[in-house]
């Protein structure tokens, strides 16, 4: 057994610039030398097992034991998700259908400020809330791309507006995960964090406007971009201090698009704008097609957004997980590293079943008759993405394994341990460390697992309330997801830019940094200033885990129910697209007769 040394180098500064060389390269690699991503994050991995054999003196067997576990978790679950949902929409281009979708988006708005609100901020909130794990970020660049926006701005448009919704994703996994690491009642890291994000929800629909189209046109159009961030940003207080953590993302994306279509109607902007290679267009589009194509055009969508939005419910997990898992323990390394006096487990779970990835391919599934694909072409497609996607796949496996590297080695807590140190005004950085978290895994919710106990020791020192500080890495840690390698590879994945990774490294970091930034000036002010914002809340009793263990098991044989009732309601709406597929078929054999 190997026991982690905090402090290598007897000097917390000197031991987190060392432990920083792997990140600083990360960065050099991404933005000055703009490599391709699978270069950038092997020499990360490189550097980040040199650093832990040679001066963390970790034993080089468990260094690369560490890295393969990551690769692992990389490959299953995330690379999953990104392959099953861009199956669905190639397949949606190839049998062209999404043509369809384009045409009855153009008629609500022809806009691509108004098609980035919808697309990247609202439908991707919802996906970001039922699935999370770059679900949103794959599904809605792809859309974007295939509305005909530059691709670079579908993909960091879609990294951008993924802010907001983050440290509620996967039915708030993110915050349940911090109460369970730092003692605090996950509903009261709700409230502090649905007393923070919600004013980063109103202001990003317009930056992501600006950003777009630059201050003129950007400002155009500030009514609908308040609707929609206010709207949002309401629903999203409301039920994270009253309902909790779990629903907060799906609710809000919900009264976005909803608040966004309706003002549309008796609202649109005076000139509808376009990127500067496409084509000028004076606003909405005739649409061309039926009710029943439309329904028919975004049935694979709305399919996947019932199963991506049942597998988030937790009795539906508990009862796939029932039906198939396996965990196998990483021989050599399980248990076999001290953490203090802990010793870190190193498992590995096969969920296949309740995996978001799958959930996405049973959508798959039923979208294969809903657009009319044969399954020859449904196959070629799904062959064709992967082939398509190897890339992206070997970059998220190197990326996950540089994470787990620095995790098992104590680097991670090194870097954790040298923000802590800048004392009072720790506040200010707090926001920043759960930021560094999410760039390095690509989690949130991975973040909140290294980092919130840390902030609740830092609290008690500096005589701040710990909530403040863990909500704090949750708050700060979405602004980081931007600039994730693991989220840059799935863009690029998404948008056709696979090797231009640097690009949209490039083009979200400034903007990452300053929302972090003013995120850690509100931390600061709800430590120091205005402490009436913090939640009033006790300590989670000693007793509680046996009660959330009953709770988790209760509602396990009603899994199976909901679980049945999903795969009607999608069989459902597969039998009613296919029946209008056959009128819309049979009508337009009358027509060719009756013009004959």
């Amino acid at each position: 057994m190997w026991t982690q040394v905090v402090d290598p180098l007897g000097n917390i500064g000197l031991s987190a610039l060392v432990a920083g060389i792997p990140v600083i390269f990360l960065f050099w690699a991404l933005a000055w030398m703009r490599m391709k991503g699978h270069w950038a994050a092997l020499g990360a991995v490189v550097l980040a097992i040199g650093v832990a054999v040679l001066v963390y003196g970790m034993p080089a067997k468990l260094a690369l034991l560490a890295t393969l576990n990551g690769g692992l978790f990389g490959i299953f679950p995330v690379c999953w998700i990104i392959v099953t949902a861009l199956f669905i929409y190639n397949l949606s281009v190839k049998t062209g259908q999404f043509e369809i979708i384009k045409n009855s988006l153009a008629s609500i708005t022809d806009d691509r400020r108004m098609q980035a609100l919808l697309i990247a901020f609202s439908f991707g909130a919802f996906l970001e809330g039922a699935a999370g794990f770059g679900t949103p970020v794959a599904i809605t660049a792809a859309m974007l791309t295939g509305l005909g926006f530059n691709p670079l701005y579908a993909a960091g448009v879609c990294l951008i507006a993924n802010t907001a919704p983050v440290a509620f994703g996967a039915i708030g996994i993110p915050i349940v995960v911090a109460g369970q690491v730092s003692g605090i009642p996950d509903f009261a890291i709700s409230q502090m964090v649905g007393r923070t994000l919600p004013f980063l929800s109103v202001v990003i629909p317009l930056y992501l406007t600006i950003l777009m189209s630059g201050w003129k046109k950007g400002l155009e159009v500030w009514p609908a971009c308040l609707v929609c961030g206010v709207s949002f940003a309401l629903v999203q207080f409301l039920s994270a201090n009253y309902l909790g953590p779990l629903l907060p993302d799906i609710l809000a994306s919900i009264a976005s698009i909803i608040s966004v279509v309706l003002f549309l109607k008796v609202w649109h902007p005076k000139e509808s704008w376009h990127f500067s290679e496409e084509k000028v267009s004076i606003g909405r589009e005739q649409l061309r097609y039926t009710g029943g194509q439309v329904f028919r055009a975004w049935a694979p969508f709305i399919i996947l957004s019932i199963f991506v939005a049942a597998w988030g419910v937790p009795c539906i997990k508990v009862a796939l997980d029932k039906l198939f898992l396996v965990k196998f323990q990483i021989d050599g390394l399980h248990n076999m590293v001290l953490k203090g006096t802990s010793p870190l487990p190193a498992v590995y779970a096969l969920n296949l079943l309740s995996a978001a990835g799958t959930a996405i391919l049973f959508a798959g599934v039923f979208s294969i008759p809903v657009m009319g694909a044969s399954l020859g072409t449904a196959l070629w497609v799904a062959g064709d993405t992967v082939n398509k996607l190897k890339w992206p796949i070997v970059t998220i496996a190197l990326i996950l394994g540089f994470a787990y590297i620095f995790n098992f080695s104590g680097m991670v807590v090194t870097l954790g341990n040298a923000f802590a140190a800048t004392g009072v005004f720790f506040p200010f950085f707090a926001p920043f460390l759960g930021w560094l978290g999410v760039f390095m895994t690509g989690s949130d919710t991975s973040s909140n697992a290294f980092f919130s106990k840390l902030h609740v020791v830092t609290a008690q020192q500096i005589g701040v309330d710990p909530v403040v500080l863990v909500a704090a890495n949750s708050s700060g840690g979405v602004c980081g997801k931007m600039i994730s390698p693991q989220s840059i590879a799935v863009a690029t994945s998404a948008t056709g830019l696979v090797g231009k990774e640097s690009d949209i490294f490039r083009f979200t970091l400034k903007h990452s940094i300053i929302l972090t930034a003013v995120v850690g000036v509100m931390v600061a002010l709800q430590a120091y200033a205005v402490k009436w914002i913090i939640p009033v809340y006790q300590k989670v009793a000693a007793a509680a885990p046996a009660v959330v263990k009953a709770a988790a098991q209760s509602p396990a044989a009603n899994g199976t129910d909901y679980l049945v009732g999903t795969f009607v309601i999608a069989l459902a709406i597969t039998l009613l697209s296919m029946a209008m597929g056959k009128m819309i078929e049979v009508q337009e054999g009358s027509d060719s007769i009756h013009f004959h």
